[in-house]
């Protein structure tokens, strides 16, 4: 049991928050190099076997089919001929060997003869100094595993969500992997939804600042409110984030809860503290997106209140303007006999009346809100 108490240990400091200056996800594919295989290595007894030049799928599995162990295999971004090969020594079914190649799948969990295939969708938080209506908040990428008796392959899409550092430490961790390709498929899925749980925490730092621009004092103590499309996309981003976690669910209760030839019982227990992480995070993602309905909505209701206003004062200004306009208007009409136009004081006591009715009128309207 000390294994499965050191089981944490191995995958958790996999969870760190995703910014620049954390290094946790790397290429691992360098540019100069041709083929799709980034690692292939055998193990036995947790360790893994020394070899005086890089193995092949084809040399690496003879020498588990002869020796005993298994084999962990990692592709970045394969074509269909690249994988073809390593289908056929491996006996992949055609269905699973088209969705890695292919990229684009939904989070799932496909049990087939010999193997099981897993789809997770990785996240990796962007940077950035400013939320604005052009911001991608979240890049996505895939990581697919073939889990088998004596293998384990991993396909991955994307820039973002290398393995390395996962490899090497379960590697220092030899008693784990001799549990076999199950451990690794639970290191990966909780490596995986640790990515999730980092990211949360970022986006949930740039909803609270947009709330915070939204609801903030702008002039004369109203909110001030915030740009809609920035609102929105954050909505979107939250969106892809959310399609990435909800499928998941399914695939880790399956894990969790239903016994399976290619799990390890001892293994297959602490995937329930990934499903747990995972049903987290999924409420947090669905809280996300009701909280950025409201957020909008808020913003839209502020924008047409402040052009309520707007009308408003528009509206009392006019009226305040008719009066002068109807006094000068009146006056302004060639009549011969008109009241006060021989009277000497007749200009000044029509001015003092309309203005007295001018201030009464802004008086009035003041004091309703109006201006």
């Amino acid at each position: 049991m000390s294994m499965i108490r050191d089981l944490r240990a191995a995958v958790r400091p996999s969870r760190v928050s995703l910014r620049k200056d954390s290094g946790a996800y790397e290429t691992t594919r360098d540019a100069g190099t041709v083929s799709a295989v980034v690692d292939c290595a055998v193990y036995r007894d947790g360790r893994r076997l020394p070899t005086g030049t890089p193995l092949s799928p084809h040399e690496a599995m003879r020498q588990v089919r002869r020796d005993g162990g298994f084999v962990w295999i990692g592709l970045h971004e394969p074509t269909e001929d690249e994988f073809a090969g390593i289908a056929r020594e491996f006996g992949l079914h055609p269905l699973a060997v088209e969705d890695a190649v292919q990229a684009h799948q939904r989070p799932k969990l496909e049990r087939y003869d010999d193997s099981l295939f897993t789809v997770f969708k990785t996240i990796h938080y962007l940077d950035h100094d400013r939320l604005t209506a052009n911001s991608e908040v979240v890049e996505t990428g895939e990581v697919m595993c073939f889990t088998g008796r004596d293998f384990f392959i991993t396909v991955r899409h994307g820039g973002q969500g290398s393995l390395r550092a996962l490899r090497h430490r379960l590697q220092d961790d030899p008693e784990l992997l001799s549990r076999g390709p199950s451990a690794v498929l639970h290191a990966i899925a909780d490596h995986v939804v640790d990515g999730y749980i980092a990211v949360a925490d970022a986006v949930q730092d740039d909803i609270d600042e947009v709330e915070t621009e939204v609801f903030s004092p702008g002039r004369k103590g109203t909110p001030r409110g915030t740009d809609a499309g920035r609102i929105y996309q954050l909505k979107r981003e939250v969106l892809e984030f959310k399609r990435a976690v909800s499928p998941l669910m399914r695939p880790m209760q399956l894990l969790s809860e239903r016994p399976m030839r290619l799990v390890d019982p001892d293994i297959q227990k602490y995937f329930r503290d990934v499903a747990d992480h995972l049903a987290r995070v999924q409420e947090q993602v669905v809280g996300f997106d009701e909280l950025l309905n409201s957020i909008l909505q808020a913003n839209l209701a502020q924008a047409s209140v402040a052009q309520n206003e707007d009308m408003r004062k528009i509206t009392s200004w006019a009226a305040i303007i008719a009066v002068p306009t109807m006094v000068c208007g009146v006056y302004g009409m060639n009549f011969d006999h008109m009241p006060e136009l021989k009277w000497r004081y007749g200009y000044p006591l029509v001015l003092g009346v309309t203005v007295a009715i001018c201030f009464g009128i802004h008086r009035t309207l003041k004091r309703n809100g109006w201006l």
